[in-house]
């Protein structure tokens, strides 16, 4: 069975409407506000763009201070504060090396990672973990210039890799990724909690309890 990981707000903590009122506490003064805020800065093509590698950082930032009435130094000082907020989330990193172990003792579960993940961030959470300790392979956004919920992302993770569709576990917190994998013919769980993952490991990757400790 491949096991495919998002990375966001899955392994690795990603609460963007936090970074807001830590960063812009003049305009993200409730958490409706900030909200808005996380709508307006990062669920905007600009974003995307850069999301997909598909324009420079410096660019994102005139654009977006710009666009929203911020300082350019202000949306600089953001983009080092998500560096900083990018920790791991341990009960499922915690999960995932029990997957570890139990793919070294019986090679019955391959893993992989599909992240929306701009190239600057890509490569810091490739120098401060080992990810090819925990993943056969994986793709980011910002490395092949396409991004979830596109079909192609997930193709090309397919291909590169010779994953067969319904054999393949997607998860995601995000419900419309989920149901680009499952368009594919992949199976996919939506994540909210790791106890919830590990129960729907089993009934829908088909992983019986003992890849629990």
């Amino acid at each position: 069975m491949n096991l495919v990981f998002d990375f966001g707000a899955v392994l690795f903590r990603w609460q963007p409407e936090l970074l807001m009122q830590a960063h812009f506490a003049d305009r993200a003064t409730s958490a409706q506000a900030a909200r808005e805020l996380v709508r307006a800065f990062l669920h905007h093509p600009d974003w995307q763009s850069f999301d997909r590698g598909a324009i420079a950082e410096h660019d994102l930032v005139s654009r977006t201070s710009a666009r929203l009435g911020l300082q350019s130094e202000a949306v600089l000082a953001l983009l080092e504060g998500i560096e900083a907020h990018l920790t791991p989330v341990q009960p499922t990193v915690a999960l995932l090396e029990r997957l570890c172990q139990r793919r070294r003792e019986r090679a019955d579960v391959r893993l992989y990672y599909l992240s929306n993940m701009p190239v600057r961030f890509a490569r810091l959470l490739e120098r401060r973990h080992d990810l090819a300790s925990w993943f056969e392979g994986g793709v980011f956004s910002g490395d092949v210039h396409l991004a979830k919920p596109e079909p192609g992302i997930y193709q090309l993770l397919q291909q590169r890799y010779a994953l067969e569709p319904a054999q393949t576990v997607f998860i995601d917190d995000l419900q419309a990724n989920v149901d680009a994998a499952l368009a594919l013919g992949w199976r996919a769980i939506r994540f909210e909690s790791v106890a919830q993952l590990e129960d729907d490991l089993i009934t829908v990757a088909g992983l019986t309890p003992a890849h629990r400790q």
